[in-house]
C-alpha cells in the first residue's frame, strides 16, 4: 500500500479535498460546514508533520495527543471551547471512518476517540408576546422603518437564516404567489412560502421604502442599508439588536433566535416535523427535533 503523508501539502490536498467532495456528495453538507473540517484536517496535517508522523500510519495515540493538546495551553493558545473540540473529534472520526471504508488503512485509529463532554444548555424561545413586542418596534412609513420591518416580518415568520436574508434578490422574491426562494447555506434552495402579514411588510417596502433606498448601482439585493447598497450580516444584527432593546427585551437578541421563535411557534401550532425540516432546510432531522424540544418545554 503507498504511504501518503497528510504532513506534505500536495498530499494534504489530495486526501482531504477526496474527503470533503464524497461528504459533499453523500450527505450534502453545508459549505459552512465543509469549510471548517477542511480547517480541522489541514491543523492535524500540521501536528502529524511536527511530530513526522504519517496520516496513513497515525495511531489512536496520536490522535489523543492533538485533542489533548487543543484541550489543554501547552500549545502556547488558550484551551478551545468544548463544542469546536467535539466538532474536531467528529471531523476526525469520519475522515478516519473514510479512510477505513474504502481500504486505505487496515484499522480505524479514531473508532475510540472522545471528546470533552458538553453540558446541554437548552437555548430560550421568545415567546408570541416578545416577538409581537420586537414587531411593533419598527414605526412610521420611513425608508429604514419599512425595510426593518420587512426585516423582522421575514425572519420571524418565515424562519431565513441571516445569510439567506442578506442573499436575497429581487428574482428571489414572488410576491403575486407569496413565495421566495433561499438557497444560502445548502447544496439545493428551497421554496418557503410567505404568510399574509409578512407579506405585506415586504410588499410595502419592496413598493415604497426600497426605491429610496437602493443606490444607482445596487439592481438585485432586497435589503438595502441607508448607504444604497446590499445590507450585510453585521448590519442585520445592529438592525434587529436595536429594535430588541426598545423592546425592552434584554437578552442577546439575534437572527438565529428568530429563526428559533419561528420553529417552536410553528411547531405549537401542529406544523409536522418533516414538514418543519422542509421549510428550514435542515440536512439532517436531529436538528429539527431540537425545536420539538423546544416547543415542549416552553
Amino acid at each position: 500500500m503507498t504511504t501518503l503523508s497528510l504532513g506534505a501539502p500536495e498530499t494534504c490536498e489530495q486526501l482531504v479535498l477526496a474527503f470533503l467532495a464524497h461528504l459533499e456528495r453523500e450527505r450534502g453538507l453545508a459549505r459552512n460546514t465543509l469549510e471548517a473540517y477542511r480547517g480541522d484536517l489541514l491543523q492535524f496535517g500540521a501536528f502529524l508533520a511536527h511530530r513526522e508522523r504519517d496520516a496513513l500510519a497515525a495511531e489512536h495515540d496520536d490522535l489523543a495527543a492533538f485533542v489533548d493538546e487543543l484541550a489543554s495551553s501547552r500549545a502556547g493558545k488558550a484551551p478551545l471551547a468544548a463544542a469546536t473540540l467535539q466538532r474536531k473529534v467528529a471531523c476526525l472520526r469520519s475522515f478516519y471512518g473514510h479512510l477505513h471504508r474504502i481500504g486505505m488503512i487496515e484499522s480505524n485509529p479514531a473508532r475510540e476517540l472522545r471528546g470533552p463532554r458538553l453540558v446541554q444548555r437548552r437555548p430560550r424561545s421568545l415567546s408570541r408576546e416578545e416577538i409581537q413586542q420586537l414587531l411593533a418596534q419598527p414605526r412610521g412609513t420611513s425608508p429604514a422603518a419599512l425595510r426593518d420591518r420587512a426585516l423582522l416580518e421575514l425572519l420571524c415568520a418565515c424562519g431565513v437564516r441571516a445569510s439567506e436574508v442578506i442573499a436575497l434578490e429581487q428574482c428571489d422574491l414572488d410576491l403575486p404567489t407569496a413565495v421566495l426562494r433561499a438557497d444560502a447555506n445548502g447544496p439545493k434552495d428551497r421554496l418557503v412560502p410567505i404568510p399574509s402579514s409578512a407579506l405585506a411588510a415586504i410588499r410595502d417596502y419592496v413598493q415604497g421604502g426600497r426605491p429610496l433606498l437602493v443606490g444607482p448601482g445596487e439592481r438585485q439585493r432586497v435589503f438595502v442599508n441607508q448607504r444604497g447598497t446590499g445590507l450585510t450580516r453585521q448590519g442585520l444584527y445592529k438592525i434587529i439588536q436595536r429594535h430588541a432593546r426598545t423592546a425592552g427585551l434584554t437578552e442577546q437578541i439575534n437572527p438565529r433566535t428568530l429563526r428559533r421563535a419561528c420553529a417552536t411557534h410553528l411547531l405549537d401550532d401542529g406544523r409536522e416535523i418533516r414538514s418543519l425540516q422542509a421549510l428550514l432546510g435542515h440536512t439532517d432531522i436531529a436538528t429539527t427535533r431540537l425545536y420539538t424540544q423546544l416547543a415542549a418545554a416552553a
